[in-house]
């Protein structure tokens, strides 16, 4: 089957029209959201973080961003019109809430808060503010495998979507904080990386809303951290009809070549998807962005590393400027928060 694409995105501003800083440096996706951004032509300008070795790790990366003394510095800042943040997770809501009252949009790593009292006034924050706070949910905005099964699923190569699983395993490391390993920190694995999870299956569906319908979290190998979750598991059920399952765990082997093997399968009434986002298991090479995918024309299997870029950047960069909501609407950025915290809070109620 020969794919006709629609071209890569490019940049949609001059440069120096869309400038922004990062503030909160907690997490290593602060990286592929600055990266995201410039390539899709704004401008960093400043940085900031109370922890100045994460600044000086920052500026090696990114020596364009001067180190602001304080958070106040880049919130006062006119020609600064969004900040990003991957601060420690309980911390990026009160963040977002002084940056929109600041004046300015606010990008946050996943998951965006980790209290149900938290979403409630970033909701409020939003109406009073008319700010945005969008969300950066990864595995599916940036991931070309992702990308591509989006415009699949647009041209009705596998008709309606009826069911979606996702499997989000990662690997722990040696070297993590002691915010990691705290559930008030950090929210829970549901709440945490489950968001990943949680809003590909709201994006892939269609659907506008969803019930929680099982979940299930466990330590089962990390006693030395009695509050860390090391497996998770959830059901849902979609507004529209549609069905879900996902399991998270921090389980890869060492043996992987990579930090997870992430797959994504979405069945529709006229075929199916497989994402095999970040490794296709003992290929020959290290292979990403692999899309396999059968309907009623027959058997495919594509490599989209390259081939359809990251719309979500170009795509937020307008909408900041223009006030549109064309790389993901707030309301969806929402409630994919908050189907995480429904189902780290129903997990939580298990004896």
């Amino acid at each position: 089957m020969e794919l006709h694409l629609p071209p890569k995105p490019t940049p949609t501003v001059l440069p120096g029209e869309f400038r922004f800083a990062a503030a909160g440096l907690a997490h290593g996706h602060i990286y592929g959201m600055v990266n995201g951004l410039l390539d899709a032509g704004a401008e960093l300008v400043g940085v900031w973080d109370e922890d100045l070795k994460k600044v000086s790790a920052f500026q090696s990366a990114f020596p364009q961003a001067h180190a602001a003394s304080c958070l106040d510095e880049l919130l006062d800042a006119p020609d600064i019109s969004l900040i990003v943040s991957a601060a420690v997770p309980s911390e990026r809501c009160p963040l977002g809430l002084r940056v929109m009252a600041a004046g300015k949009d606010y990008f946050v790593d996943k998951a965006p808060m980790t209290t149900p009292d938290q979403l409630a006034a970033a909701r409020r924050a939003v109406v009073e503010t008319g700010r945005k706070y969008m969300v950066y949910y990864s595995e599916r905005l940036h991931n070309e495998a992702a990308t591509l099964a989006d415009e699949l699923i647009r041209r009705g190569e596998i008709g309606r979507v009826l069911h979606m699983e996702g499997f989000g395993p990662h690997r722990l490391g040696n070297a993590r904080p002691d915010w990691f390993y705290q559930k008030a920190c950090c929210g829970g694995i549901l709440c945490d990386i489950g968001s990943h999870q949680l809003e590909q299956f709201l994006y892939f569906t269609g659907a506008e809303d969803a019930d929680i319908t099982f979940a299930h979290k466990a330590n089962y190998a990390h006693p030395g951290h009695p509050e860390f979750e090391d497996f998770g598991e959830c059901t849902a059920a979609a507004s529209n009809g549609a069905t879900g399952y996902f399991r998270v765990d921090w389980f890869t082997p060492d043996g992987l070549r990579n930090w997870g093997d992430g797959r994504t399968f979405i069945l529709g009434t006229d075929g199916y998807i497989e994402l095999r986002k970040y490794i296709d298991l003992a290929a020959d090479k290290k292979q990403e962005n692999m899309v396999y995918w059968a309907n009623r024309k027959g058997e495919f299997r594509f490599d989209a590393t390259g081939q359809v870029g990251f719309p979500f950047f170009t795509r937020l960069i307008r909408d900041c400027i223009d006030r549109t909501e064309t790389a993901m609407t707030q309301k969806h950025a929402f409630k994919a928060a908050e189907l995480c915290l429904k189902a780290q809070a129903l997990a939580d109620e298990e004896i």
